[in-house]
């Protein structure tokens, strides 16, 4: 008789389980799957950053990670090259999405890489647009501080585009060196003939 009260107590927590399942609506179990996915994203040491990472140290370029004092604490900084790079998420920094100038849902157009959730809408589009315009300010501060910026998107990254995505970095951070280095040559012997000249202009004083 204990054996059987257990099994009908089973029984009935079961049904109830189904029950209760039954009414939590599909839009609701999406919004769990897709919280529990997002919680489980990492801000630091992500697979695409690793990527970027490995290839450009196999390439032979050295840099620091998440370097606290620059605006938006850039992923690498390459001080050589006088270079931050950001390696950003397609759907968080809203790689390729229309967004309208004004306050609307309706005017909202998506990417390949990056498709909003029609699931509580509104504030992922708000999400999304503080955070293109963060984006923007930050690396607008930081060419201000006379840093170059890279920024890598995450579907650049695929293994059909890696290797072309890294080629490319290391050709653009190559070129910005040797820009700088040119740009700091002329200006070295801009001011020697300048130097010169006053020189010369003194000695003429002079006789």
């Amino acid at each position: 008789m204990d054996t059987l009260s257990k099994q009908q107590r089973h029984a009935k927590a079961a049904i109830k389980q189904e029950q209760s399942d039954a009414c939590i609506s599909s839009a609701e179990r999406e919004q769990a799957r897709r919280s529990a996915n997002m919680a489980a994203i990492h801000s630091k040491d992500t697979k695409p950053e690793m990527i970027v990472r490995r290839g450009l140290w196999k390439r032979g370029f050295r840099y620091r990670l998440n370097h606290k004092r620059l605006p938006g604490h850039p992923d690498l900084v390459l001080r050589k090259y006088r270079t931050c790079i950001f390696v950003n998420g397609c759907f968080w920094h809203g790689h390729g999405v229309t967004l309208s100038p004004v306050e609307s849902l309706e005017l909202i157009v998506n990417s390949e890489c990056c498709k909003i959730p029609k699931t509580n809408l509104e504030f992922w589009v708000n999400k999304i647009r503080r955070n293109k315009e963060r984006d923007k300010e930050e690396q607008h501060r930081l060419a201000e501080m006379g840093w170059h910026c890279i920024t890598v998107w995450e579907c650049e990254l695929k293994p059909s585009k890696r290797e072309e995505t890294l080629d490319s970095i290391a050709f653009t951070l190559n070129h910005i060196y040797l820009q700088d280095r040119t740009g700091c040559m002329k200006a070295e012997v801009r001011g020697k003939r300048e130097e010169e000249l006053e020189m010369s202009m003194a000695a003429e004083d002079g006789v």
